[in-house]
């Protein structure tokens, strides 16, 4: 006699456009209840429009990474309506750099880019930890760039870069913390995509970008945590 098991739930910040919207419709078609985080309801139903959902289960929530406020409301709302999640994207993210350098950047750009890139991630996850651990072999998935790997570091792209290499040694310092609850953590390269933040010119779509997301989630080993992978291989940090 089989023995019913309630679908798999992932969280997405950032989850109403591009990248993040794209790791939204992979998941509903892997077969998981998705929810789609955004800055603000309307930008989330605005989204909404895009799935393709098939009766599949979308939860909307309002979510700025860089707001503790914002934050606390969110896993407060999650809380009362979960009882585990068992996948986190951390896809929220800004490429703040025009007309700026190493020389030029100023701390609010600085501040900016980390506040969103690194420090939202780290702080999204520390506050779902309680609902990650209890799931079964849960994964946090922190959506990063080569950019922020010590051999691409751009001094053209100052606050992105140097908030993708803190988001980068974060997740290796998030898996070893969350290693002893069974808890996953991988950062992942999407590559250069066709998004509002990555422009016309960048020659994968969204969905190019997403898959190494959907793989992670769906068939990579919790026994790789703290690891960095592009188009589905091993790369370095």
């Amino acid at each position: 006699m089989s023995t019913y098991q309630s679908p798999k739930t992932a969280l997405v910040t950032g989850g109403n456009r591009g990248i993040g919207l794209a790791v939204c419709q992979g998941l509903l078609e892997a077969g998981f209840e998705v929810i789609l985080a955004a800055r603000s309801l309307h930008r989330a139903r605005t989204a909404l429009s895009h799935l393709d959902r098939e009766g599949k289960t979308v939860r909307l929530v309002e979510l700025d990474v860089t707001n503790e406020q914002s934050i606390d409301r969110a896993v407060d709302e999650l809380y009362q309506e979960l009882d585990r999640l068992d996948v986190l994207v951390n896809n929220a993210g800004v490429y703040p750099d025009e007309e700026v350098d190493i020389l030029t950047v100023s701390r609010d750009l600085l501040r900016l880019a980390m506040d969103t890139n690194a420090f939202g991630a780290i702080r999204v996850t520390q506050k779902l930890f309680p609902l990650l651990k209890k799931a079964n072999h849960a994964k946090v998935i922190n959506v990063s760039s080569g950019y922020g790997t010590w051999e691409n570091l751009s001094p053209a792209v100052p606050s992105y870069s140097l908030s993708k290499l803190a988001l980068n040694g974060a997740t290796q310092l998030l898996a070893e913390a969350l290693k002893p609850a069974g808890i996953a953590v991988f950062a992942m390269c999407p590559g250069w995509v066709r998004t509002e933040m990555g422009g016309d010119a960048a020659p994968r779509d969204p969905e190019e970008g997403a898959d190494t997301v959907i793989w992670l989630a769906t068939e990579v080993s919790v026994m790789q945590t703290g690891k960095f992978f592009r188009d589905r291989q091993l790369i370095e940090y």
